[in-house]
């Protein structure tokens, strides 16, 4: 029974394609460089997802755009860099470390740095400003020295 279960679960958590058997080509070696790049390409309704995944008819549409692309004799950077002319760098999932997207890149680990800087320097100066314990002067440790004797 608890296998069944286990079965069903991991069956669930299969990655469910998108693409039609009316979408892939008849070589076998052109559907696999298709696939390839198509799992590295955006789709551009929904979001975070690859058009290899998504169900949206505009992914679809892409899908085929590139097969046909294939098709005809493109490389794979050929392929890719006519989608990326047409619909622009977002339709990459990852895309290129160059030009204005270097912003994009180093912004994360820049404000990380900087937060860690601003977080130091604010434990050095509370540490500074927290007051340091004065010694007792001889009349302060004479009267405590009676209280702790009284009680004890």
């Amino acid at each position: 029974m608890i296998a069944r279960w286990v079965l069903f679960f991991g069956l669930l958590a299969l990655p469910v394609w998108a693409v039609q058997p009316d979408e892939m080509l008849k070589d076998p070696e052109l559907e696999a460089r298709a696939r390839a790049l198509s799992t590295n390409l955006r789709c551009l309704v929904c979001r975070n997802e690859s058009i290899d995944e998504s169900h949206a008819s505009l992914a679809r549409d892409l899908r085929i755009l590139l097969r046909e692309r294939l098709a005809e004799g493109d490389t794979d950077t050929e392929a890719v860099a006519f989608l990326v002319d047409r619909y622009g760098e977002y339709v990459l999932l990852k895309p290129q470390m160059r030009g204005a997207n270097l912003i994009l890149w180093w912004a994360g680990p820049a404000m990380f740095v900087g937060g860690l800087i601003v977080a130091g320097a604010f434990v050095r100066r509370r540490r500074r400003a927290e007051p340091q314990a004065m010694p007792l002067t001889k009349e302060e440790a004479a009267r405590l020295r009676d209280l702790l004797q009284d009680q004890g």
